[in-house]
């Protein structure tokens, strides 16, 4: 099992001279916990996660003044990061800069090492360096629970029907939007993912089963 078979497709990305409070939005929206950061070109260049908002002064969260002593150890060059890290309102100035990525064929097990090694909960995963979905955590479960329930290994036909399915939905303007999951196996299709938007969940079934080969479409709207 591979990114490939896990990842959410369509993961939500921002632009990184967009404000921290519309990522903070944004988030809420899809209900997930990080989001990969592009330039205007549409390349990565960063991940703004949950983490970067515990400290920040609209909460007053910042960190206040130190003994002089710590702050005569930590440097200026420190404590000023730490400022522009707190008060910033641009998402830039906010990201992690350093973002582990995989490939679509990097296998799962690989995935939750690098996660481990990382202390990270998600990866972007990159395509001509081009961001087409997420691994996190909870898609690694979702795999983990596959292989449990002791789904018959996916056809070649399986597969197709999913490539169909996820181009379709990419040529999409709503389901290019949409952080959806695709699971195919015999021909029954599974899709899970943050969509609260129930005319878009209803377009993401039509969609599905309008695929040839596709006997059945199965719908799971997470919270």
């Amino acid at each position: 099992m591979n990114a490939a078979d896990v990842m959410t497709v369509g993961a939500a990305t921002i632009r990184s001279d967009a404000s921290v409070p519309e990522a903070a939005r944004l988030m809420l929206q899809y209900a997930i916990s990080g989001l990969p950061v592009m330039d205007a070109a549409g390349h990565l260049v960063g991940i703004i996660t949950e983490g970067d908002f515990l400290r920040r002064t609209e909460t007053g969260t910042e960190r206040r003044h130190r003994p002089r002593w710590i702050e005569f150890l930590l440097g200026p060059g420190r404590l000023a990061d730490e400022y522009v890290h707190s008060h910033s309102r641009k998402v830039e100035e906010v990201m992690t800069r350093e973002v582990v990525t995989v490939a679509e064929e990097t296998p799962v097990g690989e995935i939750a090492r690098l996660m481990e090694r990382h202390r990270i909960k998600r990866v972007p995963v990159i395509r001509d360096d081009r961001v087409v979905g997420i691994v996190s955590q909870a898609n690694l479960l979702r795999g983990l629970a596959r292989l449990a329930d002791e789904a018959p290994a996916a056809t070649a036909n399986d597969l197709a029907i999913r490539e169909q399915i996820l181009a379709e939905f990419d040529a999409q303007a709503w389901g290019r939007r949409a952080p959806i999951d695709v699971l195919v196996r015999n021909g029954i299709v599974q899709l899970w993912g943050p969509v609260s938007d129930e005319r878009v969940v209803q377009a993401l079934r039509v969609a599905a089963e309008n695929v040839p080969g596709v006997k059945g479409v199965e719908v799971t709207t997470l919270p």
